[in-house]
This record gives structure tokens, sequence and C-alpha cells, in this order.
């Protein structure tokens, strides 16, 4: 994959330089996988740098149905840290999901809808903090939020409201947009933020493949486009859109969606719709943002993965006692996990 020079996480810049030539060649020798159904061989995840947290987004298009389909074997072989799934579609938590690899689970289903979006963190590491949906009754009935406050940033991991057909609920998300920029410059104000999830915008024409076509269609209008500008121009200070700055030609190798008619992951007709935003002091510590262009077939989305360098500074540790906010439709795991030192 294409990268570009950023914000260098130590002083040395020729390293920095090097790992840019050679995301560059990887992007230039790489071709776009079309495979419908998830790997049998993970050996293409490589082992992460010990000094960096792992955190996953994927939504997984119905948390019951991906289990059937891959979902399980793909966590297994990613080892995150933190996962951050959307579109869980379950009316309840899961019991025993995962709970032994990732004792902290949080949950936020729909109670507008029955088996309709929601949201899940499956955490390694015990947050600070938990909260669900944005403080809005009428935006949060829908389980679309959950917020971690781990010691040095906050994670916000989001299934965005659709535009919908014809647009019907465009002025839905225009507000939830509204809203959500608000919130982050909230937690702004006391530390930098993570903001995750299958945001359903593709930002720019290089976003998706057929720009000139979709015009008007859901994600890709003016105003849904401008509305995530203005979420990434922030307040005080820029948020940004990891992958795009780390990889600013990347086109179809940034797709992490392929709906499933009109074979579209066989013609590498995809969107681009989930991300990693960050605060603009955080950037630094981004090492990487991967699409992994392999894994699809357990939902019509691929996961994206943030590896995040971790602060040595951090003295936050484990076994803290985390505050609940708003807990309806949730649950929080049990487990001793890991050391905060995000």
């Amino acid at each position: 994959m294409s990268g570009t020079k950023r914000p260098a996480v130590s002083d040395e810049n020729s390293q920095g330089d090097n790992a840019t030539k050679a995301k560059k060649a990887m992007l230039d020798s790489a071709s776009i996988p079309t495979n419908k159904t998830m790997p049998k061989d993970y050996g293409f995840i490589k082992q992460m740098p010990s000094d960096c947290l792992k955190i996953v987004s994927f939504n997984v298009n119905s948390l019951p149905a991906a289990c059937k389909k891959g979902f399980k074997e793909y966590v297994a072989a990613e080892n995150p840290d933190v996962i951050c799934m959307q579109e869980t579609k379950v009316n309840q938590p899961m019991a025993f999901l995962l709970n032994k690899e990732f004792p902290h689970q949080y949950w936020h289903c729909s109670k507008a809808k029955k088996g309709y979006a929601g949201t899940a963190i499956f955490s390694k590491i015990k947050p600070m903090q938990i909260k669900y949906g944005l403080g809005d009754s009428g935006l949060d009935d829908e389980g679309r939020m959950i917020t971690l406050e781990f010691s040095t940033f906050h994670l916000v991991a989001s299934y965005v409201p659709n535009a919908g057909e014809k647009l019907v609920r465009l002025e839905r998300k225009i507000k939830w947009g509204e809203c959500m920029n608000e919130y982050l410059v909230e937690l702004e104000n006391t530390k930098p933020v993570v903001y995750t999830g299958d945001l359903n915008v593709a930002h720019h024409p290089i976003d998706l493949a057929r720009p000139e076509s979709n015009k008007r269609s859901a994600g890709f209008t003016v105003e849904e486009r401008d509305g995530f500008t203005r979420i990434l121009k922030g307040s005080e200070a820029p948020r940004i859109d990891t992958f795009r700055a780390l990889y600013p030609d990347a086109a179809e190798q940034g797709y992490t969606y392929f709906g499933y008619r009109g074979n579209c992951r066989e013609k590498s007709i995809g969107w681009r719709l989930d991300y990693f935003v960050v605060s603009e002091q955080l950037m630094p510590r981004v090492l990487d943002v991967i699409v992994r262009n392999e894994c699809y077939g357990a939902s019509d989305h691929v996961p994206l993965v943030l590896l995040l360098k971790k602060d040595k500074s951090s003295i936050f540790k484990d076994g803290a006692a985390a505050t609940e906010i708003a807990t309806d439709t949730a649950r929080s795991g049990v487990g001793s996990g890991h050391e905060d030192n995000s």
C-alpha cells in the first residue's frame, strides 16, 4: 500500500522514509483479492511490534451469522487487543462468545427494532469508563455507539446511520454528524480521541469505484461528505483520517465494503466506509492502518486494523474500577485482562 511522509514516531527520519518506500512498493505490486469466503490460512497476518496496540473495526453484518462464516477464526488469527463491531443485529449479548480471550465485553443493542443495527466492543484491556450512545434519546435507540475511556485516549466506536434508500434518513444522519462533532469536542477537552467504525460515508471520489453514478446515493451525497469534512476539521485542531493520511493514492486497496448484489466483490466494485479517525496529537503514534482485503466472506465488509504505538508513560493499571454510563442493553465482561499501556 502506498504511504506518504507523516509525523514520525521517533526522530529516525531515514527509517520513516524507508518504511514509506516499502509501503509504496507493496501497493504497486499488490493485487486485490476477490475471494467470497474467509481464508483458511491467515499466514499473511504478520506479528505486530510488541510496543503497540492493535485495534480492529469490523462491520460484521449480523454477528451470529458471521460466527458461522469464519469470524471467530479470523479474530483468533488477528489477535487484537480490542475489536469494535458494528451491525451486530443481536437483541441481547451473546453469552460466552470469546469471553476468555476478551474478558471485557460491552454491548449496545437496538431498542427501536429487533435484529437491527447494534454495536459491541470486546477488549483485553479494562477501560476506565464506558458510555453508551451520544446522550440524545432521539438518536440512541438503535444501539449505534459505545465509548471506552483508556488511560491516554477515548475510543469511540460507532455505526453511523445510513441515509437510506431515496435518502429518507438523510436528515437523521446529518443530525447524528452534528451531535457527534460536539461529542468529540467534549471528549477532546480531556483526552485525544480514536473515532472508528462503519461511518457510512465515502469521503472522496477515490473512496468508491463508481463516483459519477453515485452522487445522490446514500454514503456519497454532498451533504454527507461535507458533514464528514466538518468532523475532520474539528474545533481547535483537526482530526486525521488515518488511512488516507498514510495512503493518499490508494483506491480499491482501501475499499472496505462490497455489496452482495451485482457480483461486486469479483468486480472490485467497492466503497471505503470504515475508518479510524484520530485527534491530531495521536497521529505520531499511528504505526499503520491495514485494510484486511483478504478477509471477506464473514460479512459484506472487511476488517480494518489500527496499530497504535503504546504510551509508555501510562500508569493506569487494569483492575481499577470502571464506570458505566447509560448501561441499558449492555453488559460488561469480567476477568483479569491486560495492563492498560494505551
